[in-house]
């Protein structure tokens, strides 16, 4: 994907002057073999602060932007979480468990010791640094974690040069995608807000386009079979093309994008389709694009999609799955099974057998009784089964941040119903729907992403100061839950 952080770790030892720099450099060593290609091995120890001005030019040179501070013995408190607080990236620390019974006279690195004054140093000069559940290890378990480091630091990296751009306000009475601004700004991502007027000009003025015939073309092979109003497609590759052109002359200073687009009620009279199709496919090219000017949601899905590298899809939170159908479906409970539904907007490769389809919902307001036309451009069909992972950011009416994660499947069952759809199991649901979703007024949207991601997507929350609600096993109570 395009529009996310390209990471490039670099591994750096740093050795306290009472021990053997060749401790260090020997753990280190061992750490880079046991990664392997793509993370740079820095040659520079760090041991006092006069050692940092060519520690950082060795890593800038070589295009580090991620690094790891390794204790390959107890380390220098001051010198590195100085060099920490330089480095222009992430940062992650790590230190080395100690090797064999023979190691302990002449060789014993007391890195476990190290660790406690860095983690306090690094609370003394606020800095933000990743640092794993258990910190210490061999070099196969230090080179697992610093691999667990790379979509927290990727995403990061991707969030210091990201943009949303809006186009619309909000439709009547979706007061829940409220999007209190100076959040976005406290993390350091710009909005641009548009009009619709805006993008309908732009669109209108892509009309003959001689770009068009080849996404029109690519649409049709991708759909294949499922190509059941061809006749639209001309219309999405024009706005497909409008989105991404204005994505590309509207970046400003920035790097990585995302939408957050009206999708509804004029759109379907104006632009005479719906965007759904458009919407899936752009995000399926790492570019999420979210429904119902929801700019919140257009953060969640850019923030997946960093972590993961894969697509992520908006959706609602909709609908109960009927006592006939949860009845067939193994390992849940019926208030633990929920459909996720959306117009139209996944990606055809998260889909089983999508189909190009017409907004039901909308046909029947706008197009009674008429063959669809205005309201053609959704991509219909269930979701692919599997794990995923369910997430929303939202700044609050308070305009304080606050997050969820939780984990769960979408089943391998039939949804018998419309849009872009899914069954998705998550255990105990129906106490975080009660006690996360409704009393801390997250709104209806929720980014899902294919495979569990709650781990890195924790972390994130973590760096970024935001507060994070989870599904919790039946033995722990949320606070306010009534256990009687």
């Amino acid at each position: 994907m395009k529009n996310v952080a390209s990471v490039k770790p670099g591994i750096i030892a740093v050795s306290r002057d009472c021990f053997p720099k060749s401790l260090a450099e020997r753990r280190r060593e061992a750490v880079a073999k046991e990664y392997g290609a793509g993370m740079y091995n820095c040659k520079k120890i760090v041991e006092s602060e006069n050692d940092i001005p060519a520690a950082l030019k060795e890593l800038a040179e070589n295009g580090v932007n991620a690094l790891i501070v390794f204790l390959g013995n107890f380390g220098p408190e001051g010198p590195e979480t100085i060099l920490a607080k330089t480095f222009p990236g992430e940062v992650m620390f790590a230190a080395a468990a100690e090797e064999s019974a023979s190691t302990l006279q002449d060789g014993r690195g007391d890195a476990y010791c190290g660790m406690l004054n860095a983690g306090y140093n690094i609370g003394l000069r606020g800095i933000r640094a990743y640092i794993p559940e258990y910190p210490v290890g061999s070099p196969r378990e230090i080179a697992a974690m610093i691999r667990e480091f790379i979509p927290i630091a990727r995403t990061l990296l991707s969030l210091k040069s990201f943009k949303i751009i809006s186009f619309g306000p909000r439709p009547a009475n979706f007061y829940a995608c409220n999007a209190p601004i100076k959040c976005l700004y406290d993390m350091n991502i710009e909005l641009e807000e548009n009009s619709e007027l805006d993008l309908l000009a732009a669109f209108n003025k892509r009309s003959d386009d001689k770009r068009i015939p080849a996404i029109e073309k690519e649409m049709a092979a991708e759909l294949s079979g499922g190509n059941l109003y061809p006749g639209i497609l001309s219309r999405l590759a024009q706005y497909e093309l409008t989105l991404s052109d204005w994505c590309a002359e509207h970046k400003g200073s920035r790097e990585y994008v995302a939408i957050a687009a009206k999708c509804w009620p004029a759109f379907q009279s104006e632009f005479k389709f719906v965007p759904c199709y458009v919407n899936g496919r752009l995000a399926a090219k790492g570019l999420p694009v979210a429904c119902e000017t929801d700019i919140y949601g257009a953060l969640s899905e850019y923030i997946i999609t960093a972590a993961t590298l894969q697509p992520a899809m908006l959706l609602d939170i909709n609908n109960t799955v009927p006592a006939d159908m949860a009845k067939n479906i193994a390992g849940y409970r019926p208030e633990e099974l929920f459909m996720g539904f959306h117009c139209g907007n996944g990606s055809a490769c998260c889909m089983k057998k999508p189909s190009m389809k017409y907004q039901k919902i909308m046909h029947s307001l706008l197009e009674p009784g008429k063959e669809p036309d205005i309201t053609r451009g959704t991509l219909e069909g269930d979701i692919n089964p599997g794990k995923i992972t369910i997430f929303r950011l939202q700044a609050g009416a308070d305009a304080q941040p606050a997050a969820y994660i939780a984990q769960g499947e979408v089943v391998d069952s039939p949804t018998n119903t419309f849009g872009t759809t899914g069954i998705f199991g998550i255990k105990e649901m129906a106490r975080f729907y009660r006690h996360v979703l409704i009393e801390q007024r997250f709104p209806h949207h929720t980014a899902v992403g294919q495979g569990h991601s709650g781990k890195y997507l924790f972390e994130v929350m973590k760096a970024l100061n935001v507060p994070v609600s989870y599904n919790r096993p039946k033995a722990l109570p949320y606070p306010r839950e009534n256990i009687f």
